[in-house]
């Protein structure tokens, strides 16, 4: 976000107070004073938001599932919330859905645009081969715990069962996942992997241009890739 001109870092929420004070661009090497840390619960009042210093007009949230309690304090200014939050249990889903009727929301558990696609093309196979067999192979670093909430989400998608999909935990492996698709006579794969971290914010700042744009509601990632994917295909 720093490197694209189109945006400005205003600031930056932690849940931890120990960098409150400070900037974000400093703690990633820059030599200027962007993005400034305040401490998460500060903000957990509608003052906070409406103060000029802090209004935004997208809000980017790559903490965890307790962060929803703060959605509705942002809604309340028209401010639109990017969401980049593996697991929600059903109590957050439903702030979630209260949030996006008063402002534009997207969520996607896994935001970058490569996997988006995989999962885009991943349907539209499924639905040219519907009798293909299908399994999924997700592989991860040695400390996640539990199934990929992606490869959940694909699995879902694409209406298979989710002991179908194999687990590797490994050293510092980001995250890659591989669908793969049996046929008579031939095998197709398809695969995505997180090289950088980087991968996530990209795809977050791809959301937050579009998101933008949006009326009120809950959008996903995987919707904008299939609207950028459609508008290729009309105009070849």
């Amino acid at each position: 976000m720093l490197k694209d001109p189109a945006c400005q870092l205003k600031w930056v929420l932690r849940q931890s107070e120990c960098d409150a004070g400070r900037y974000a661009s400093r703690l990633l090497g820059h030599a200027v004073d962007a993005g400034p840390i305040y401490a998460a619960s500060r903000a957990a009042c509608q003052d906070w938001w409406r103060r000029p210093e802090h209004q935004v007009d997208v809000v980017i949230d790559f903490s965890d599932a307790s962060s929803v309690a703060l959605y509705p304090y942002a809604a309340s200014g028209g401010i639109r919330i990017v969401s980049a939050i593996s697991n929600y249990s059903p109590e957050h889903l439903q702030v979630v859905d209260e949030t996006a009727r008063k402002t534009a929301l997207l969520h996607s558990a896994n935001i970058t645009v490569g996997i988006n696609f995989l999962m885009v093309a991943a349907k539209v196979l499924r639905d040219f081969a519907p009798h293909a067999d299908i399994d999924i192979v997700e592989e991860h670093f040695r400390s996640k715990v539990g199934v990929s909430g992606t490869a959940m989400r694909i699995a879902g998608m694409l209406g298979i069962d989710g002991r179908q999909i194999k687990s590797l935990r490994a050293g510092g492996i980001i995250g890659r996942h591989e669908v793969i698709f049996g046929m008579p006579n031939q095998t197709l794969r398809m695969t995505h992997e997180s090289i950088s971290r980087a991968a996530f914010g990209r795809g977050a700042l791809v959301a937050a241009k579009w998101l933008y744009r949006q009326a009120p509601g809950r959008y996903s990632m995987e919707e904008i890739v299939r609207e950028s994917v459609t508008r290729s295909l009309q105009v070849a």
